[in-house]
């Protein structure tokens, strides 16, 4: 997906810190928002959360494995 390992590492960077942001986001609307809205707003950001992985960054760990963080191995 992406050749230069120094943006691939930026990118992974990126991505690990948008999924920590959207994991806040969801911590935001379960402690103020009802559980419908909970339940609708996790699901969305679930899609967000697995295209990200499924398209961007399985390709990159592919190409570049060692940037794959521990917390994604299996």
């Amino acid at each position: 997906m992406i050749e230069k390992k120094e943006i691939a590492a930026q990118i992974s960077a990126l991505m690990l810190e948008y999924g920590a942001k959207l994991d806040a986001s969801v911590a935001l609307v379960r402690d103020h928002c009802s559980e419908r809205e909970l339940k609708d707003y996790r699901r969305a950001v679930g899609e967000i959360m697995g295209n990200m992985l499924l398209e961007i960054m399985n390709p990159l760990y592919l190409q570049h494995p060692d940037l794959k963080p521990a917390q994604l191995r299996c």
